[in-house]
C-alpha cells in the first residue's frame, strides 16, 4: 500500500503550473525544476519532476497511463484479488473436512 503524500494536491498543482511558467527560462527543463522546488520547500527537484511527468500525462501530453487508469487497475486488482482469497479459504476447509471424514471414528 502506497503511503500517503505529505505534499496537498494544492501545492502539487501550484508547483506544476510554476514550472510551466519558468521553463521557457532555463535551457534544461531540470533546471527549472530545481528553484521550484526549493521555492516551495520541496525537500527534492525529483519530486516536482514526478509531479510534472504525471501531469503532462494525465493532459494526454506525454505517452503513458494516467492517474485515472492506474486507480481503476489498482481498483479491477483488489476486485480480482477477493475471490481468489476466498477460494483460497474454501480449499483450506473442504481440505480441514476432508481429513476429519477420513479419520476413523472412535464412536462404537
Amino acid at each position: 500500500m502506497a503511503r500517503p503524500s505529505p505534499y496537498p494536491p494544492e501545492l502539487r498543482k501550484r508547483a506544476v503550473r510554476m514550472v510551466a511558467e519558468i521553463r521557457p527560462n532555463y535551457s534544461p527543463e531540470w533546471a527549472a525544476m530545481k528553484p521550484v522546488a526549493a521555492k516551495l520547500g520541496i525537500g527534492a527537484a525529483e519530486t516536482v519532476r514526478t509531479w510534472v511527468r504525471t501531469a503532462e500525462v494525465n493532459a494526454g501530453q506525454r505517452p503513458g497511463g494516467t492517474s485515472q487508469e492506474a486507480t481503476e487497475i489498482k481498483r479491477l486488482r483488489a476486485e480480482a484479488a477477493e475471490p481468489r482469497r476466498a477460494d483460497e479459504i474454501l480449499k483450506a476447509v473442504s481440505a480441514f473436512f476432508a481429513a476429519e471424514l477420513d479419520r476413523p471414528s472412535k464412536r462404537s
